[in-house]
């Protein structure tokens, strides 16, 4: 039995990992980076240890600083949760040579998937199904490109070494295919370490479907159910769901049986899974296999009653497998919702930032949060911006997606972008919820997911207004100086409470009158009674024979209302509000924190509108900034490898006259 467990990761994988093991009686410790010194993973923990700077490379992904403090510390096992070191075949063999258990698979099995084009040659041999492609060693791009000829368009291009859709590109032409495949080999270079690729025939609207496989070591295997996780952003999971829906007993059988065969081809021992690319007429591909444990998890332990971390420790301590395959069960419908700090208006940019305010659902038996931060953290540019985990469950679909609908409303998040209200949109989407799946859902529904209304400012100022207004009052009721009260007498006059909202340069004014039981309001010629009570930070409101509640977050400087269509932050009104700056109109500037990672004008140039710039990399993915306008650069502020800061000028540009 392992005692003693260092989590080599942060966030919320390193939270739930902790969780289990301090279940189980095991003993805990976390690493941490500067940048997560008041980490909630750190403060779980029984123990915790600094490992180095902020940036991954010098801290989480330092294979020999975690074992030095593994050692130290007296750990008998590592858990490398996912990403980082968890496929790290090298960090595998050095925990091994450590006499240190790793927690996952064997190093050869690891090495064995790594590749994914060898990866694709041991499971042709295994006879499991293949998409048409090239997994070849060959990696000058004539012989790729002429391999790409062959092999037909549209195609995928994937980093061999890799994962979560990064170096991954979609080519839908022979003229595509070079600038896609150079881009593709930087991103995997820079996230992997190395630029390998391979390729294969792009299947339009498929399914993504998944089967959890584990074993252990002494030859027993098993499949707990699939998951379904067609629903993707930039080649990354959003919305996962166990089981997956309309799929037959036979194809889930067929499915299961292929990935044991898969799993059972590498001599697999621990938690994996084997991802299938699933089409319309009912045949399914094997795409690749994750040797770890996946994001999505907690889905199918919702179904099965198993917690799937609490196998992985008792598989690597030695234990046979708890349960055969005709033991296993499923009940219900589970989905998990992947609550990101980005901006889905903005091509899902990721959005830094403090967390000024959060609130969740009530967790219960059917709804679980699965998170590393709370209100008050840090979202950075270093990591990967996920927030949290929803996932819930019911007694079938229909009820587990009005569960998680509901969850989504209920979750409310200040101080930066999210795609909570994406999430809600896609969840409650008709072609969603009839189970519509393919990997190709929001770009299908783009216009519905995006809607383009804007939102009416109106009445979320007014009921910013009520909330100010009577959250004073409140805060005031115990004072006994009657100048504290805003209600306090007057000579014949009514109180009336003007707040102000400033909005760029326009400054707004909501003017309140209160009467004995009720706030007049003048609107568009007409006057409306609202009657209105505050109780922590919900408002309640009843207007024209409508009674309703509005979620509200306040702080020093702003109000934000949780609308109908999404969250309204509106700028309390300042007299020493700083102007805005037009000096750098003709800049391009960072829209994040980052690394520029290539530079690809010069001072002098001419350029295009639309033309690529300048590429930078943030949160682990790759960004092109382009030229707003045709013109002249007149300056270049950065070189590759520069760190920059969100709003650094880039390059500046006098526009063509």
């Amino acid at each position: 039995m392992i005692q003693s467990l260092l989590i080599a990761n942060r966030g919320e994988i390193a939270c739930r990992v902790i969780e289990t093991a301090r279940k189980m009686g095991i003993r805990t410790i976390a690493v941490y980076s500067a940048a997560d010194t008041q980490a909630r993973h750190t403060q779980l923990a029984d123990e915790a240890y600094y490992i180095g700077p902020a940036p991954s490379n010098e801290s989480y992904l330092k294979a020999e600083t975690i074992i030095e403090v593994a050692k130290s510390a007296g750990a008998d096992a590592i858990h490398p949760g996912y990403g980082f070191l968890s496929e790290n075949e090298s960090f595998a063999e050095l925990c091994q040579q450590n006499d240190i258990i790793f927690v996952g698979p064997p190093v050869s099995a690891i090495a064995a998937m790594g590749s994914k084009s060898a990866a694709k040659a041991i499971m042709d041999e295994a006879g499991v199904p293949l998409v048409p492609g090239y997994h070849g060693s060959e990696q000058d791009e004539d012989t790729l490109f002429e391999k790409a000829q062959q092999v037909g368009f549209p195609l995928l291009l994937k980093a061999a070494y890799g994962g979560g859709g990064k170096g991954m590109r979609v080519v839908e032409s022979a003229q595509d295919f070079k600038a896609a495949l150079k881009s593709a080999k930087r991103e995997a270079k820079s996230s992997f370490g190395n630029d390998k690729v391979l390729f294969e025939r792009f299947i339009r609207n498929p399914r993504h479907v998944e089967i959890q496989v584990f074993c252990d070591q002494h030859g027993n295997a098993v499949y707990l159910a699939e998951r379904d996780c067609s629903v993707q952003r930039r080649h990354q999971k959003v919305i996962e769901e166990a089981p997956a829906p309309a799929l037959s007993e036979k194809t889930r059988k067929a499915m299961g049986e292929a990935a044991v065969k898969a799993a059972k081809a590498i001599d697999y021992v621990g938690a994996g899974t084997v991802e299938f690319l699933y089409d319309a007429s009912g045949e399914f591909f094997f795409m690749e296999m994750n040797t770890r444990l996946q994001v999505e998890h907690p889905v199918t332990e919702m179904i099965t009653g198993l917690d799937l971390v609490e196998w992985q420790l008792m598989v690597a301590a030695g234990e046979s497998l708890p349960l055969t395959q005709d033991a296993v069960s499923v009940s219900g419908h589970a989905f998990e919702a992947r609550i990101y700090a980005e901006d889905p208006a903005n091509d899902f940019l990721p959005s830094t930032g403090t967390i000024r305010h959060l609130r969740t659902p009530a967790v219960d038996a059917g709804v679980r949060i699965d998170t590393g931060v709370e209100q008050g953290d840090e979202i950075s540019s270093f990591y990967d911006p996920m927030i949290a985990k929803l996932i819930v469950w019911d007694t079938d679909r229909e009820r587990a997606l009005l569960k998680l609908q509901r969850a989504l409303k209920q979750y409310r998040v200040t101080g930066l972008h999210t795609n909570i209200d994406f999430l809600h949109r896609l969840a409650s989407h008709p072609a969603f919820m009839r189970m519509d799946l393919t990997t190709e859902f929001i770009q299908q529904h783009e216009q519905s997911l995006f809607p383009e209304t804007q939102q009416s400012l109106t009445w979320a100022r007014i009921e910013a207004a009520l909330f100010d207004v009577l959250q004073r009052q409140t805060q005031h009721a115990t004072q006994t100086n009657p100048w504290a009260h805003a209600t306090a007498l007057r000579l014949n006059e009514a109180p009336v409470h003007v707040v102000e909202f400033s909005e760029g340069e326009e400054l707004s004014r909501v003017e309140l009158v209160q009467r004995a039981e009720a706030f007049q309001v003048a609107l568009d010629d007409d006057n409306f009674s609202i009657h209105a009570s505050v109780q922590d930070d919900t408002l309640t409101i009843a207007v024209n024979g409508h009674r309703y509640q509005r979620y509200i977050a306040s702080s020093e400087d702003t109000i934000t209302v949780f609308s109908e269509q999404g969250p309204v932050t509106l700028h309390r009104h300042k007299v020493a509000d700083t102007l805005v700056d037009d000096n750098h109109s003709g800049g391009l500037v960072a829209p994040m924190n980052g690394t520029i990672t290539d530079v690809l004008v010069s001072q002098g140039d001419r350029v295009e509108k639309d033309q690529a710039l300048v590429i930078m990399e943030a949160m682990k993915m790759e960004y092109t900034i382009k030229a707003h306008c045709a013109g002249e650069v007149t300056d270049v502020f950065f070189a590759q490898g520069d760190l920059v800061s969100d709003g650094d000028e880039l390059v500046a540009i006098a526009e063509k006259e």
